[in-house]
């Protein structure tokens, strides 16, 4: 029995996990390092702070991340409630204000009678306390050390935070606003239109612009190059892979059709809102690891951005993720150290989202553990949360890489075939109702 979990990271993950682990009755401390110890890519001392994007991706059940946030949501999720209460206009996906988001959260874990928050860096994992490491991606090289030290060799991505600009210093007669296919109220975006001519001077611009230099341990020692995780590739890479990349990537113009001219544009640059006053805007898959002045000589270059007063510039950081399938339990625990949890992107997940549904896998499991309570917590895979988990228990690929939550991991349905949409309803009425079935068993078991 222990009468404590020690959770390590104030990320979205740790702040999660933080939060469940209370609720169901069990004491946390809660260790964030920052803003004592920073790291490459956080700007504050929050807990919670977005570091990339703004959005957590799509708010229908019939998508498998918007399925996941309604699953988390019904189990009580700290992490959707506040994204729901700080939400911005962002068309079909939930996106929120992160300094209001940010702000949500660690009023409501320093409320928290049972939650202790200690603002100092944890060096060492301590193999005999029940534990949740949700240090995120960007864990300080002692911890990083720790961690291998228990899970062996550390693998390494690449991830991006995009650019953001100051909303009046736009130029808006020269842009439109639109949500792809109408959805939303038709102003979430800005959208930047681009002919021919004016898209390939700006691919032009990314392969010729000066790139920050990967520093030695950055690279790849058997390729010599950077590993990037391909679904977060810089825009400069993807621009380097074909003239057309990019027009079939974050610069599609499908669905966006310019309301001033009846047709659809060559080429798209979206603009998504920032916050709730609508002061700035983020650029839509905008990840580079340009310098700063390539970015500005660049981006400066795209209709309506002239004059653009630059909140954030791009920049790319390290990530760093374990080889799950062979070092972690189906509970999250680690195999070397059973009282040891994971959550967060270390795990090997991807999102925002999956980050923080692993820390309410990791809090069950990890409340349960405290209390001596050997029983596992392992969703079904016919849950959104169960199908992110039964990915990274997948060891069939010896080159483990991040994943979003898909509905490739789902438990197939019984019967007939449907089409696609159908399907998608169906698997989420079937996921949603089973979610219902655990969030009742854990109410009547978990809470004291």
């Amino acid at each position: 029995m222990h009468d404590r979990v020690i959770v390590v990271g104030g990320g979205l993950a740790g702040s999660e996990a933080a939060w469940q682990i209370a609720q169901a009755g069990v004491a946390v401390t809660l260790f964030e390092m920052r803003p004592h110890v920073q790291t490459g890519a956080h700007v504050s001392g929050g807990l919670a702070e977005l570091v990339c994007s703004n959005s957590l991706r799509a708010a229908s059940i019939e998508n498998a991340v918007g399925l996941l946030k309604e699953e988390m949501a019904r189990l009580g999720s700290l992490i959707v409630e506040a994204a729901r209460a700080t939400s911005v206009p962002a068309g079909g996906a939930l996106a929120v204000d992160r300094e209001l988001f940010s702000a949500y959260i660690e009023r409501k874990i320093t409320e928290h009678q049972m939650i202790e928050l200690r603002r100092e860096e944890a060096r060492a994992i301590r193999e005999d306390d029940v534990s949740v490491i949700a240090c995120g991606p960007l864990a300080s090289d002692a911890l990083a050390s720790e961690l291998e030290r228990l899970c062996g060799p550390r693998l390494h991505y690449f991830d991006a935070a995009s650019p953001i600009v100051a909303a009046e210093s736009i130029d808006r007669t020269q842009m439109y606003e639109a949500s792809r296919y109408g959805k939303g109220d038709g102003t979430d975006y800005l959208n930047v239109p681009l002919d021919r001519a004016q898209y390939e001077r700006f691919v032009r611009d990314l392969i010729d612009g000066e790139k920050h230099e990967p520093h030695g341990f950055e690279l790849d020692a058997a390729a010599g190059k950077v590993p990037y995780f391909e679904a977060c590739l810089p825009i400069e890479e993807m621009a380097r892979r074909g003239v057309d990349t990019l027009r079939y990537g974050p610069l599609k113009p499908v669905g966006l059709v310019d309301p001033r001219t009846g047709k659809r544009p060559y080429a798209v640059v979206q603009l998504r809102r920032e916050n709730e006053a609508g002061t700035a805007y983020n650029f839509v898959g905008f990840q580079t690891r340009l310098t700063w002045p390539a970015q500005k000589a660049a981006f400066g270059k795209l209709p309506g951005l002239q004059n653009a007063e630059w909140l954030r510039l791009g920049v790319m950081h390290r990530n760093t993720f374990v080889d799950a399938p062979r070092v972690l339990s189906s509970d999250l625990s680690l195999r070397a150290a059973p009282r040891v949890f994971l959550a967060g992107q270390i795990t090997g997940c991807e999102g925002y989202v999956e980050a923080a549904a692993t820390g309410i896998v990791a809090a069950v499991n990890a409340a349960r553990r405290a209390r001596g309570d050997e029983r596992t917590f392992v969703p079904p895979a016919t849950t959104a949360l169960g199908a992110l988990l039964a990915y990274l228990r997948d060891g069939t690929s010896h080159d483990f890489q991040p994943q979003n939550v898909t509905f490739a991991y789902f438990e197939p349905l019984a019967g007939g075939r449907l089409d696609r949409q159908a399907r998608r309803r169906a698997l989420a009425e079937r996921a949603l109702g089973d979610i219902d079935r655990i969030a009742s068993e854990l109410n009547s078991v978990e809470v004291v």
